[in-house]
C-alpha cells in the first residue's frame, strides 16, 4: 500500500471523497459531456419554446445537483449527471445572457474570469486548498460545484468568442481549445508542478473544446458546421457517455470485490 492509500484509509477520505480521480477516462467523458451540453442546448432551444426550454434545463440542473450533494460518496451516475445538467442549463444561462441581455461575448467572458477568480480566491483563503482530492466536505463540495457551474458559463462565452467574435469559426476554435487544453496538462506530465493550476486551466478548456466540435458537426454549413444535426448529435454523446459511466461504474464495483 502506497503512503497516499495508507492517509485515505486512515483519514477515511477515499470513502467520503465526492469527485473521481483524474484520469483519461475523467477527461474523456468530460469532453464529451460539454459537448452534449452545446448540442442538446441548442436542439431544445430551437425544436421547443426556449423559455420553456430554460425552464426544463434549470430544473434538471436543479435535481441532478441536490441527487449529487445527498450522496455520501462519490457515485459515477450522479456525479456524472450533475456535470452534464451543468453543461446543459450552463450553456443556456450563459446564451440567455448574450441573446437576451444583449452582453457582448467579450464581455461575458471577462467578467466570468473575474467571478471565477473570485470564487478560486474565496475558496482557497477559506479552505486553504483548491485541490479537487481535498473534496471531503459539503462546504468544500460547494465551493467546487460553484467552480464548476462558473467554468462551464466562461467556457461557453470564451467559444462563441473567439469563434463569432473573432471569427476563426468552430473547427478553428476546436484545434486552438485542443493545444490550450493539453499544454497544461503537458506540462505538469513532464514537471510535476502546479497540479492544482493545470488542472483547473485544462478543465476550463475542455467547456469550449468539447463546444466547438459539437457546434461544427450540429450546426449547419450557413453557421460554420458541417450540417450533422444538433440532435442526432446529441443523442450519440449521450449514448457515449451512459457507455463509459456504466464501465466506470462496473469497473469500480469489482475493484471492491
Amino acid at each position: 500500500m502506497d503512503v497516499k492509500s495508507l492517509i485515505d484509509n486512515i483519514l477515511g477520505t477515499k470513502i467520503l471523497r465526492k469527485v473521481p480521480e483524474i484520469t483519461a477516462i475523467f477527461w474523456i467523458i468530460k469532453l464529451l459531456s460539454t459537448a452534449l451540453g452545446e448540442s442538446t442546448s441548442d436542439y431544445l432551444v430551437h425544436t421547443i419554446n426556449p423559455v420553456v426550454a430554460v425552464i426544463l434545463g434549470a430544473f434538471g440542473f436543479t435535481i441532478a445537483i441536490i441527487l449529487q450533494l445527498r450522496v455520501k460518496k462519490y457515485v459515477a451516475w450522479t456525479y456524472w449527471l450533475a456535470v452534464t445538467m451543468v453543461a446543459i442549463f450552463g450553456t443556456m444561462a450563459a446564451d440567455v445572457v448574450h441573446i437576451v441581455l444583449g452582453v457582448p461575448y467579450l464581455i461575458s467572458t471577462i467578467s466570468f474570469i473575474v467571478i471565477l477568480t473570485i470564487i478560486f480566491m474565496v475558496w482557497q483563503r477559506v479552505e486553504r486548498s483548491l485541490s479537487i482530492h481535498s473534496i471531503i466536505t459539503p462546504r468544500r463540495e460547494l465551493f467546487y460545484w460553484a467552480a464548476v457551474c462558473t467554468t462551464f458559463a466562461l467556457g461557453t462565452a470564451l467559444g462563441d468568442t473567439t469563434a463569432i467574435t473573432f471569427n476563426l469559426g468552430y473547427l478553428d476554435s476546436g484545434i486552438l481549445f485542443t493545444i490550450l487544453f493539453f499544454l497544461p496538462l503537458f506540462f505538469y506530465g513532464t514537471t510535476h508542478k502546479s497540479e492544482v493550476l493545470t488542472f483547473w486551466i485544462s478543465y476550463i478548456m475542455t467547456r469550449p473544446l468539447g463546444a466547438s466540435y459539437a457546434d461544427w458537426l450540429g450546426r449547419t454549413p450557413d453557421l460554420g458546421g458541417i450540417g450533422f444535426g444538433t440532435g442526432r448529435t446529441s443523442i450519440i454523446l449521450a449514448a457515449s457517455i451512459i457507455v463509459l459511466v456504466v464501465y466506470i461504474s462496473v469497473k469500480g464495483r469489482r475493484k471492491l470485490i
